[in-house]
């Protein structure tokens, strides 16, 4: 085959990788997790749950054994995550559904990194980390006592947690659905995938919600039926089989901005890893200087203009009416900082009218963002550059008024490090 020829079928790939990534960032298009630059069953780790393993192995830290909630506590304490944040769902929407019901909801506990699940009487917990690089990892520790509690990776998991609704790529994903009176969602109803862009009024079908939303009415604390209004289930469990009381309504939007966020820089990633080494291949074939081509560029900053968009809030739904949790979640929240000198952070809320204060994702400060491949890091810093300077005026970022760049660009300023220098002229 002539070099012209190669050339000709190698651009046709690369243009309709790129349309794809437009196309199907929302659709059903999974990635290949295991192609060559992915290799995310083979590739060595360093989510929070390895690096767990690795103190216990050390002797530097240990999964202690409760009677009433099995490695629960010992696993939220070793991994952070606060009991304030949790969220108890009663749909059937786990692999272990048979378990889960109204009156017995799965708990969920979160921070930055990781998810962990946990139901009542259940053979295991479920832990979800985020690696810097891979995404999220799927594990599950058995409940059963023993002398050396093993976490064991579920790449199984990835049934569900490799979809449309999670980007096409390893993440968790925020599901609303129609719970009939056992818990089990009527699946022909539909549902909604949810986060911070969607209306109140289509959010946590199969939640337990705590708090006050004012007048908003949503579909949480509620069972439904074909022919009847829904039927409100609010506090048919027995709290005191839990750690916390609560299902707080503020962790429950924190948790829904997140679960996409991270799916979104998973996906970034992914993507440009993908492009690249489709590009590396293209050169050594056609032996060409090591340079992006103009599809290649497009596949990336197509991929990166969705993630600056969601992480500055884009198309935010409304909030109507102030919302305040039932729990400590907003003020622990609040407290990890960081702040500027002005005592400013991506982590205070509004609440009133928005969900944060400063509307800039907090998770820029995640090591998933960190670790974006380079192409990628600097388009995205150069498009937050362009709407936070208020050089891009367009109609995507209109919502943020020129107090909001202005305040969102001194904070990071001053709490974000490896920021591009001519972030700080």
């Amino acid at each position: 085959m002539s070099r012209k020829s190669l050339i000709a079928i190698f651009s046709a790939l690369a243009v309709l990788a790129a349309e794809r990534v437009f196309a199907d960032l929302d659709g059903s298009y999974v990635l290949p997790i295991d192609d060559l630059a992915i290799q995310y069953s083979t590739r060595p780790l360093d989510d929070p749950v390895t690096r767990l393993e690795r103190r216990i192995a050390k002797g530097e830290a240990k999964l202690e054994y409760d009677p009433d909630y099995g490695y629960l506590p010992s696993v939220l304490r070793n991994l952070k995550a606060p009991v304030a944040s949790q969220l108890l769902v009663f749909s059937k929407t786990s692999f272990q559904a048979a378990r889960i019901a109204p009156h017995v909801p799965r708990a969920l506990y979160f921070n930055d990194t990781v998810a962990v699940g946990w139901v009542k009487g259940g053979d295991v917990v479920e832990i979800a980390a985020v690696d810097p690089r891979q995404g999220v990892i799927f594990y599950t520790l058995d409940q059963e006592k023993t002398a050396r509690p093993r976490i064991v990776r579920r790449d199984e998991c990835l049934q569900c947690h490799a979809s449309g609704g999670t980007l096409g790529v390893p993440g968790l994903v925020v599901r609303s659905v129609y719970p009939e009176r056992s818990g089990m969602p009527l699946f022909h109803m539909g549902g909604f995938i949810t986060d911070h862009r969607s209306p109140i009024n289509q959010r946590w079908g199969g939640y337990y919600v705590h708090g006050s939303l004012g007048s908003q009415t949503h579909m949480g604390n509620s069972i439904f039926a074909d022919t009847q209004p829904p039927t409100a289930e609010e506090r048919r469990f027995d709290a005191g089989d839990y750690l916390s009381p609560y299902s707080d309504v503020v962790a429950l939007m924190v948790m829904e901005h997140q679960a996409r966020m991270q799916n979104l820089i998973t996906r970034v990633g992914f993507e440009t890893r993908m492009a690249l080494e489709s590009q590396a291949a293209i050169n050594q074939a056609l032996k060409q200087p090591n340079e992006m081509s103009e599809s290649t560029t497009r596949r990336i900053n197509g991929a990166a203009e969705a993630l600056v968009t969601y992480m500055l809030f884009g198309d935010e739904a409304e909030i109507k009416c102030p919302i305040k949790g039932a729990s400590a979640f907003a003020r622990e929240f609040e407290k990890v900082g960081p702040v500027d000198k002005r005592g400013r952070s991506l982590r205070q809320f509004d609440l009133a009218h928005r969900m944060f204060r400063y509307p800039c994702s907090y998770l820029i400060y995640s090591e998933s963002f960190d670790n974006l491949p380079g192409p990628a890091q600097d388009r995205v810093y150069r498009r937050l550059w362009e709407v936070l300077s208020g050089q891009d005026q367009s109609k995507a970022f209109a919502h943020l008024s020129g107090e909001d760049r202005k305040a969102v660009l001194e904070i990071l300023r001053e709490t974000k490090s490896g920021l591009p220098d001519y972030w700080l002229r």
